[in-house]
């Protein structure tokens, strides 16, 4: 069992560099998730990773402390209203915002976990092509966890994780069966790139996307961490530009930088003084 001085330890470090707040009670997350990363690391069990870690922890065991507390909990096509909204409403906007400036349709999934929401987003595109006048669509997504990204890139998901929010139509029409489960193909694979991201730390300044999901991420951080997040993330969108939220995030009472749009029931939001371009996109 963790000392209280050691939870304090943990939870500090783990604010600071990856923007989880532990919050009180969570000493049986550490005492889970950590175990393997002090067995890897040569110490016999928690408490001596920690007392190493007060002594001077390296930047790599530092990232794998962050990435065992991580969670990657995620499905294909989760809770649905955001995907239809992409599909039938923010995409195509975005595709004839893209066709008048000349560019590609750009979309960043800002924690992309083991893949499934980026990918769920590939196969949208991938069914959508007809209604994109031509279109290109260049789909980013980042993780602060290496491992996350690593299977992310794989492509391969079993027979439970297939089974979660993804279609049967999808499974047979874009995956093919392997040793390990199921094997996303690379049509749609090569549809993501993936980097690892700290949402904490700067983006790259060229960034501009036209869509950006970040669902389920914020609930992690606390306030001011939200609303650091949240801001960078507002200054990243194109004019017009849409942000997905998880369902129960809100930015009420931390940032004005973005507004969730009215009457939409897929947690989209927007910067500020874009809702009637949103609005309008759903009308059209």
């Amino acid at each position: 069992m963790i000392t209280p001085d050691e939870y304090t330890f943990l939870a500090d470090l783990l604010k600071k560099h990856s923007g989880l707040a532990l919050g009180p009670g969570k000493e049986y997350l550490i005492e889970s998730r950590l175990p393997p990363v002090a067995v890897t690391y040569g110490h016999a069990d928690v408490t001596a990773l920690i007392a190493a870690m007060r002594r001077g922890a390296p930047a790599p065991l530092v990232k794998h402390v962050c990435d065992a507390m991580t969670t990657n909990e995620t499905l294909f096509f989760r809770d649905s209203k955001p995907f239809v909204a992409l599909e039938k409403e923010i995409l195509p906007a975005a595709a004839k915002r893209a066709r008048e400036q000349k560019r590609p349709i750009r979309i960043w999934c800002a924690a992309s976990s083991t893949g499934q929401e980026p990918y769920s987003i590939a196969m949208i595109v991938a069914q959508s092509e007809h209604m994109l006048g031509g279109a290109k669509v260049e789909i980013t997504a980042t993780d602060y966890s290496a491992a996350a990204l690593a299977r992310a890139k794989a492509g391969v998901y079993n027979q439970f994780e297939v089974q979660r929010g993804l279609p049967v139509t999808l499974l047979m029409k874009y995956f093919a069966p392997v040793a390990d489960g199921f094997e996303l193909k690379a049509d749609i694979r090569s549809r993501v790139q993936y980097q690892e991201i700290n949402l904490l730390n700067p983006y790259p300044a060229h960034w501009q996307f036209d869509i950006i999901f970040c669902r389920n991420v914020l609930i992690y951080f606390d306030v001011p961490t939200k609303k650091d997040v949240i801001d960078r993330l507002a200054r990243t969108l194109v004019k017009g530009g849409s942000l997905f939220l998880g369902g129960t995030e809100s930015t009420l009472g931390i940032t004005d930088s973005v507004q969730r749009v009215p009457n939409h029931p897929s947690g989209v939001f927007c910067r500020d003084g874009d809702q009637a371009l949103i609005l309008a996109s759903a009308a059209a």
